[in-house]
């Protein structure tokens, strides 16, 4: 996204788990949402700590699901990342 590299979630969570944690993370994002249209900042606060936790337990934040010992990456731009030969080939990237 805009160059960013963004970890993905652990692979290996069980497939009910993962929709179940998906699921609260939309919900948080909603009540995210919610809040600032409200501007309820207690609610705010609140409802970032819950995208924070299931972007956790997801595996997205947080300790790494690794273990080949390959670094985190997770939001470095592509082009100052060791990806950045890949990225250099990739067709049409968003321009920095």
């Amino acid at each position: 996204m805009r160059g960013r590299l963004w970890r993905t979630s652990n692979p290996a969570l069980p497939e009910k788990d993962r929709e179940r944690l998906v699921n609260e993370l939309m919900e948080a994002r909603r009540a995210v949402g919610v809040a600032l249209k409200s501007g309820d900042e207690t609610a705010e606060k609140a409802a970032r700590a819950g995208v924070h936790a299931a972007k956790v337990a997801l595996g997205e934040r947080g300790p790494v699901w690794w273990d080949d010992g390959a670094p985190d990456q997770n939001r470095k731009l592509a082009k100052n990342s060791t990806y950045a030969d890949w990225w250099a080939t990739v067709e049409g990237p968003p321009a920095q």
